[in-house]
């Protein structure tokens, strides 16, 4: 319990201000196994939440070029993504200095080479990439105006035809979060639904 006037450590932040305490997990994610260190001050050190689960059980990849991890935690998506489609270069980004070292030691602790992670915010580091893809779980309890700014920039940053894919709780949002897609893309569709959770995905479309 937290004692009166003591802050949360919130895992979107630059610098996670808690004790350093490192756990590990052991999952299986489209039939293969994964292991990823985890710790305090990142998204869900426990085990792989639901969201990110469904995101990587569902999403639709490119066959090849480049795709886009935004706010990238410790790297299951990213690091799924590289292992299903080796093909693809994956670039993976988050805020959070913790996060970024972890996903880069979990790339290496899955054997993956088609990884890169980059740190800061947002599309700040990939502002001179264009991507096939791009793939969030993003950072909702950081407000909905970081949610947007995901989604309404993401346009920037794709080529035509590209897909952008987020995970969000299916009480989340609602006609609000579906108008942040229409504005950018023009176009959504829900790609899954499960526990509580549904995938959108819009494509980029050239006017």
């Amino acid at each position: 319990m937290r004692k009166k006037g003591e802050e949360l450590d919130h895992y979107f932040v630059a610098h996670p201000k808690s004790k350093m305490s490192l756990g590990i997990i052991h999952t299986h994610l489209r039939g293969k196994a994964f292991e990823f260190l985890t710790a305090s001050g990142v998204f869900s050190k426990k085990q792989v939440d639901l969201g990110t689960r469904l995101l990587i059980e569902s999403m639709v990849l490119p066959q090849n070029g480049y795709v886009l991890d935004i706010g990238c935690g410790y790297g299951a998506v990213g690091i799924a993504t590289a292992i299903f489609n080796p093909d693809l270069q994956v670039v993976m980004v988050d805020i959070n200095e913790r996060a970024v070292r972890l996903a880069r030691q979990n790339a290496e602790k899955n054997f993956v080479n088609n990884v890169e992670v980059r740190r800061g915010y947002l599309y700040e580091p990939v502002k001179e990439l264009v991507f096939n893809c791009v793939l969030s779980n993003p950072p909702v309890s950081a407000g909905m105006e970081t949610v947007k700014a995901i989604i309404s920039k993401a346009p920037e940053h794709m080529i035509n035809k590209a897909m952008f894919q987020i995970v969000v709780k299916s009480k989340i949002g609602g006609k609000r979060l579906h108008t942040f897609f229409e504005e950018a893309f023009g176009n959504v569709e829900v790609l899954a639904r499960k526990s509580g959770y549904r995938v959108l995905i819009s494509k980029k479309l050239q006017a």
